[in-house]
């Protein structure tokens, strides 16, 4: 299925919207890949522990919204946009979501 960030699908007309899709995952961090995320933070640079878990976090968050769309035979979704929001002290949410649509 294809999933895109604008509001058309490049060769293809939508023909019929089915709504809105999402897909969300919330994550908490992991105590002994904090201490080492903190000293890392002292010296700079990309802390690859949290990289690693917001990728992971980003799949699973596209994936649910895929399964979403399948659901009602959608074709792609336009329109995709990721969300993030911390829920607990830490712990945090990323949503994707998009529109569900059939193509031509």
């Amino acid at each position: 299925m294809k999933f895109v960030t604008t509001e058309t699908v490049p060769g293809f007309s939508i023909v019929e919207s089915l709504g809105m899709v999402m897909g969300n995952t919330i994550r908490a961090r992991h105590l002994g890949k904090d201490i080492t995320a903190v000293l890392r933070s002292m010296v700079g640079g990309e802390i690859p522990e949290y990289t690693g878990m917001m990728a992971q976090a980003r799949e699973q968050a596209i994936q649910r919204m895929l399964d979403r769309a399948k659901e009602l035979n959608a074709d792609a979704i336009v329109g995709v946009r990721f969300q993030t929001s911390m829920v607990l002290q830490g712990s945090a949410e990323l949503l994707a979501y998009g529109t569900a649509v059939k193509l031509s």
